[in-house]
């Protein structure tokens, strides 16, 4: 959704911009040929922003050039053709398709996790290797006891090889015991690392105001790098760091909660880590993650999901059942309609433990030194008007988190909820996005290969 300076390509590229301003007047030629009396609506679909600097719509000059466009899920290929790029989706109907993105469970559930594919492999043979639907044969075996209890064993088994590469790369040690709840992405406002901060939070207030609070001990693990000149992820990232120095280092919760923001997260640290995950946290603001792919392999490595409806989770959670996974917030409609009147100041008014939250961050209590922090979250979450939402959707988010933790505590149904999912992650195998690019868009035929 970029859109370049006109002027650049006038200074760098002037031959391209020629091209493009001929491309640029077809295609309003086409579109006042369609609607003859509706400038508005070509001015819209135009590839040339007119007025002020004109600037070059990207995604629209793509759009013009392509004979087919997808979206990565059913909500994103849905909000191009309804909203981002209406006018030219209505003239062009028939350019528009879904190809929801995929995993290999070669690499992300073969080779990453070889306990609970040996696991699988007993149970159901090893044909899902490569026709990850057969994955679906598992849903009975949810209710058988000795499946489930190897399912669980596989999973401690993946927790105690991360907590020992962990201890000896890079001399941090965790309890495999605890709930391992993840987050690992890219760093941006929109993926709302800072609200899972917030979350932290208001859980170590819980425990700091009542230590006999009945909450299964939790290791939080953050991974993510933020792009280079990204100023708000950057401090985001340091906030999370100073959150996990002061929860790590307090009497009072360091036996329960534990955050660590894991250095140099790349896949082979993601081979890792998602393996070994109870928690997997797909958070975005609903309407923003055009897919997400970690969520998907989560979910096939049987991590249980807390989430908002958005990207492909919305998919994942009707395949597995939504009684499986732990939704929450506002969905992408009520985002995007509840612009222009969305307040965060109502919530610091008048939900309690989110102003507790937030004086309790203000007040430098997890950065004693580095006031700076403090004032830029607040300008993020309440003088900035919180643009990703996030105190919009804490309250739900604690309580989608109180219902996680009341399932943990019955380690059975824990683990029949994650072998659901497991069985439901045979659509997000990269062989089915695959077949349908082939199928649907570049028409070739499989290669054999001898």
């Amino acid at each position: 959704m970029e859109k370049w300076p006109l002027r650049w390509f006038e200074l760098l590229l002037p031959r391209h911009l020629e091209i493009i301003l001929e491309i640029d007047r077809r295609l309003r030629e086409e579109l006042l040929a369609r609607w003859p009396d509706d400038n508005d609506r070509a001015e819209r679909a135009s590839i040339v922003e007119r007025g002020g600097a004109r600037l070059v719509r990207m995604a629209h000059l793509a759009i013009a050039g392509s004979h087919s466009v997808n979206g990565v899920a059913e909500i994103h290929s849905r909000l191009l053709r309804d909203v981002t790029v209406r006018d030219l989706a209505e003239l062009y109907p028939d350019r528009f398709n879904n190809k929801t993105n995929g995993v290999t469970p070669r690499r992300w559930l073969l080779l990453s996790n070889p306990d609970l594919a040996g696991c699988i492999n007993e149970a159901i043979g090893d044909r899902w290797v490569t026709d990850m639907e057969r994955l679906e044969t598992l849903r009975p075996l949810a209710e058988d006891g000795g499946f489930v209890s190897s399912v669980r064993q596989a999973k401690r088994a993946a927790k105690l090889r991360f907590a020992d590469w962990l201890k000896s790369q890079a001399g941090i040690s965790v309890d495999p015991d605890t709930i391992f709840d993840s987050q690992v992405k890219r760093i941006h406002e929109y993926k709302r690392q800072l609200l899972n901060g917030l979350r932290i939070v208001a859980l170590y207030r819980r425990l700091r105001e009542n230590p006999h609070l009945d909450i299964a001990p939790r290791t939080f693990f953050f991974a993510g790098k933020a792009a280079p000149a990204y100023h708000v992820a950057k401090v985001i990232i340091k906030f999370l760091n100073n959150l996990g120095d002061t929860i790590n280092g307090d009497p009072a919760t360091r036996d329960r909660l534990r955050l660590v923001f894991l250095p140099d997260y790349c896949v082979s640290v993601a081979e890792r880590l998602i393996p070994a995950s109870d928690v997997s946290n797909q958070i975005s603001t609903a309407g923003y993650e055009a897919s997400g792919t970690s969520n998907m392999k989560f979910m096939m490595n049987g991590a249980l999901t807390i989430g908002t409806r958005d990207g492909a989770t919305i998919e994942m959670a009707a395949a597995a059942g939504e009684e499986n996974f732990f939704l929450f917030g506002l969905t992408a409609e009520q985002v995007a309609t509840s612009r222009g009147w969305y307040s965060p100041w109502w919530h610091y008014e008048n939900e309690p433990e989110t102003r507790a939250v937030l004086d309790l961050i203000m007040s430098g209590h997890f950065c004693r030194h580095e006031p700076m922090i403090g004032e830029t979250l607040r300008n993020i979450l309440l003088a900035g008007g919180d643009p990703y939402m996030h105190l919009a959707d804490l309250a739900s988010y604690m309580e989608a988190d109180m219902r996680l933790q009341s399932l943990y505590s019955e380690p059975d149904a824990w683990t029949r909820r994650a072998i659901l999912n497991i069985a439901g992650s045979g659509k997000f195998s990269s062989d089915r996005t695959i077949a349908e690019y082939a199928n649907d868009i570049w028409n070739v035929e499989p290669c054999p290969v001898r």
